[in-house]
Order: structure tokens, then C-alpha cells, then sequence
């Protein structure tokens, strides 16, 4: 499993950059990881194409864009780019825009970057580490910061235990929306095993992304042993969509899925905690 040490090299990140619109910013983007000779530039094409086609799903939280394409010949090697904006732009998604960061994969299958991308997820959905991110004045002060080394004050960053904030909305009391509920009638017991699938546009990435999410969740409740969940594409979920308790995704690819014969759970932020906990709650109806 390659680490993101290993993905993103420094010459893949660029800070303060300007860009007209997303297009030019993904564009950015993809020209980094041509350059490190990761894709060619039929593959930044494909991540624009990815959008056009399935709209601004990849903003995947506020401020956050998550540029990527199926695996193809355009993909020589599988690796990141990072590119910071010097001024937002819009996307086209109704509550994360606009974007200040876009970070590009890709990937020559889906298992090469699965733990990376497990880490990645739980560095962006930590605060203080996001605010070093925010704040880090050189490529390699970014990459020490992702690595849980010094940020750019000299203060330590370390991958801290993940926290969820106190749903809201669920139906349960002030008190007892914290505690993470037993499996009962109301949810899996240790005789069955659900699954969910997590679904983007080509599976390999903010779906990814949603899955660990929604994986520390469940580790926190202990459901882990009781539910799997599984990260797929809009075509697979379709043809699985029987074997699994919800599907979980952005509104983009809910409205694509349609009535797949089972829950389609909308989630904004797939680096929330919180809000993935309140979405499962809803789901299992605890």
C-alpha cells in the first residue's frame, strides 16, 4: 500500500495559485501530475469531462474538490497532486462552494491508493491539522504537515483520535445522541451482516473518501463487525444495490442513481464525522 509520502511528492503541490474557474483549476491539477509524470493530458481531460458529465460531486466538503477519473491508459502511474487557490472559485455545488483546494488522483486500479486515501480522509476531517494545511507557506511545510510532523510554527501535528460532534436532527435526546447506540431490532445484530455501499461517479475516489468516513463511525459505535461497507461507481451500485441495507453518496449521484430499490442517503461534508453519524442514525432509525 503506498502512503501519501509516496503520492505526493513536492513537485505535485502548488500553493496561492490563481484560476479563472474550475476548469483552470482542475486543469492546474492535472498538469502537475503530468509533469510528474504520473498521467498524460488525456487524463486531466477525463477529470474535466468527469464533471461535466456528472456535475460538482467531486467538491466532496466545504471548500474541498476531489478532482479524479476511472483508471485509463492516461494513468502511467498512480499518484496526487494538491493545489491550493490564492482565490476561491465556484464549482457548481449548492453548500460546499466555493473551492479553495483540489486535489488530484490518479490511479491505475482501486486498491494501490486505498490506504492513502483512508489517512487523507482522516487528516482533512481534523481541524487543526486542516488549518495547518490552510496555513503551510512551502510544499514541503504541507507535506510535513500531512506526515504529523512540524507545521509551519514549529508546533507538533500529530494524527489525532477521531472526535464525532453531537449529531443534530436524529430524533434522539441531548443526552443520548452522543452514546453510540446498541445493535438491536432497530439495527444489525451479531447473527447478520449489512452492508452499505458508499457510490461516486467512477468508484475510486470520493467514495473512497465517504467509506472511510463512514468506517471510523461505525468503529466508534462497534458496528464494524456487523456492517460492511463497500466503495463503488454508479454503474456497479446499480447491479448491487440489492445486497445492501442504503447506499450512501452526494446529491449529483443520487439524482443519477434514481430509485435503485433501496435508501439512497445524501451526505454534503464526506469528511464529517458528525454528519455521517446523524445520516446513519437516520438510516438504521436509532
Amino acid at each position: 500500500m503506498k502512503d501519501l509520502q509516496d503520492l505526493l511528492p513536492a513537485e505535485a503541490v502548488r500553493l496561492d495559485v490563481r484560476a479563472a474557474d474550475w476548469r483552470e483549476a482542475i486543469t492546474v491539477a492535472g498538469r502537475l501530475m503530468v509533469e510528474t509524470g504520473v498521467t498524460t493530458d488525456e487524463y486531466t481531460r477525463e477529470m474535466v469531462a468527469n464533471v461535466e458529465e456528472n456535475g460538482p460531486y467531486i467538491v466532496i466538503a466545504p471548500g474541498l474538490a476531489f478532482a479524479h477519473s476511472r483508471p485509463s491508459p492516461a494513468v502511467l502511474a498512480t499518484g496526487m497532486s494538491w493545489v491550493r487557490l490564492a482565490e476561491p472559485v465556484a464549482f457548481g455545488h449548492e453548500s460546499n462552494d466555493p473551492v479553495t483546494l483540489v486535489v488530484a488522483l490518479a490511479a491505475q486500479d482501486s486498491a494501490a491508493h486505498t490506504s492513502a486515501m483512508a489517512g487523507l480522509a482522516r487528516l482533512l476531517g481534523d481541524p487543526a491539522t486542516a488549518a495547518a494545511l490552510a496555513a503551510a507557506p512551502t510544499p514541503e511545510a504541507l507535506r510535513a504537515a500531512l506526515a504529523g510532523e512540524r507545521t509551519p510554527d514549529g508546533s507538533e501535528t500529530t494524527e489525532q483520535p477521531v472526535t464525532t460532534e453531537q449529531p443534530a436532527a436524529t430524533g434522539a435526546s441531548a443526552t443520548g445522541a452522543s452514546a453510540a447506540p446498541e445493535p438491536s431490532a432497530a439495527g444489525p445484530r451479531a447473527a447478520s451482516l449489512h452492508k452499505i455501499l458508499t457510490v461516486c461517479g467512477n468508484g475510486v475516489g470520493t467514495s473512497l473518501f465517504l467509506k472511510n468516513t463512514l468506517e471510523q463511525v461505525l468503529d466508534r459505535w462497534g458496528w464494524s463487525r456487523f456492517v460492511t461497507v463497500e466503495a463503488t461507481d454508479t454503474i456497479s451500485a446499480k447491479g448491487k444495490a440489492s445486497e445492501a441495507v442504503a447506499l450512501f453518496t452526494s446529491r449529483e449521484i443520487a439524482r443519477t442513481l434514481g430509485d435503485v430499490g433501496r435508501p439512497v442517503k445524501v451526505v454534503q461534508d464526506f469528511t464529517s464525522t458528525a454528519e455521517v453519524d446523524a445520516v446513519l442514525r437516520d438510516t438504521y432509525d436509532v
